[in-house]
């Protein structure tokens, strides 16, 4: 065994021992104790509360908990910035460990669902960064230890964290202050709740413009013709409307209809093609996208688009009926 290896292990051990004891002592590492170490640490104070975080991050602490703490400290601006950077530090650190010690394992060992997951989010790259750090529903310590398994470059990674966690981290440090003025009867606390509630609004709200600029993966028509030739399984999805399907255009004999606007509805239909390649086609490549965009969010993990579509595939003289 090489001495890179036994390092790899002993990182990974100590690694799984804190946050085994970081999830069982979850009461001892409580807002009350937190709080009143970082008040009787002076001018250090900033400093101890970040590396706090950091730790925190690592170890599958919430850290919900200390923006809330950072903004009833610090305020909304100070407590924004040493929170957002220690979170991003600590989400850069916790990448690393994971690209550091298994990322070779993982690609030698992912097949199927697993790579192709893998392959989808390394096509987004810093989009799905962006998209999952706006998403709450996304578990923020877990997902960084994921991401360090993918080959998403560093920095893109670690500039999208700090870009894109920005409105959650103002939000939820405005609720911190807010809380603390609320407590300690502070003025104008109806003006300030109102802010907090709009900064809440927005970040509701940004996953759909982020949505809006997802990488759409294209596929042109000559790799169709040659993947339909091989006997691949795809599922090749028409989005046109019937007419269009049946009209002048005609369409692929290996094509399913599928109309764009009964997309959503129909969705379960094509449930166990989620780990499986779905191309979208249509006259062009407009509503294919819109179409591919609806599948990638409903959890289909390999969907393409044929590159100017029907329109392309007749220049080319290939069969349709």
């Amino acid at each position: 065994m090489n001495n890179k290896l036994i390092l790899r292990i002993g990182v990974f051990i100590l690694l799984a021992a804190a946050i085994t004891w970081s999830i069982f002592n979850r009461d001892i590492v409580n807002p009350a104790n937190i709080q009143s170490l970082i008040q009787g640490a002076g001018v250090a104070a900033p400093l101890i509360f970040m590396l706090l975080y950091i730790i925190s991050t690592v170890f599958f602490l919430p850290g919900s908990v200390l923006t809330l703490l950072g903004g009833a400290l610090f305020g909304p601006v100070f407590g924004t910035f040493y929170s957002l950077t220690a979170a991003t530090l600590g989400a850069m650190l916790a990448f690393l460990i994971s690209r550091y010690l298994a990322s070779d394992w993982v690609n030698k060992k992912a097949a199927g669902r697993t790579q192709q997951l893998i392959n989808g989010v390394e096509n987004e790259g810093w989009r799905f960064v962006a998209f999952t750090r706006l998403v709450p529903l996304f578990p923020f310590n877990l997902l960084n230890y994921a991401l360090g398994l993918t080959k998403i470059s560093f920095s893109q990674y670690s500039i999208a964290t700090y870009i894109f966690m920005l409105p959650g981290a103002l939000a939820y440090t405005y609720l911190g202050y807010i809380g603390k003025e609320a407590a300690t009867g502070g003025q104008d606390l109806i003006q300030k709740g109102l802010i907090g509630l709009a900064l809440l609004a927005v970040v509701i709200f940004i996953p759909r413009l982020i949505n809006a600029f997802r990488k759409v993966d294209f596929l042109d028509v000559e790799q169709l013709k040659s993947q339909l030739d091989s006997k691949q399984n795809i599922l090749l999805l028409d989005v046109r409307s019937e007419a269009d399907y049946n009209g002048e255009q005609s369409h692929i004999e290996e094509s399913t209809l599928l109309p764009l606007e009964d997309l959503k509805q129909r969705l379960n239909d094509f449930e166990s093609y989620k780990d499986k390649l779905v191309v979208t086609i249509c006259r062009t490549d407009k509503r294919s996208s819109n179409a591919a965009k609806i599948l990638s969010n409903a959890g289909f993990e390999n969907v393409k688009v044929v590159r100017m579509g029907m329109t392309d595939w007749n220049k080319h003289h290939y069969p349709v009926v």
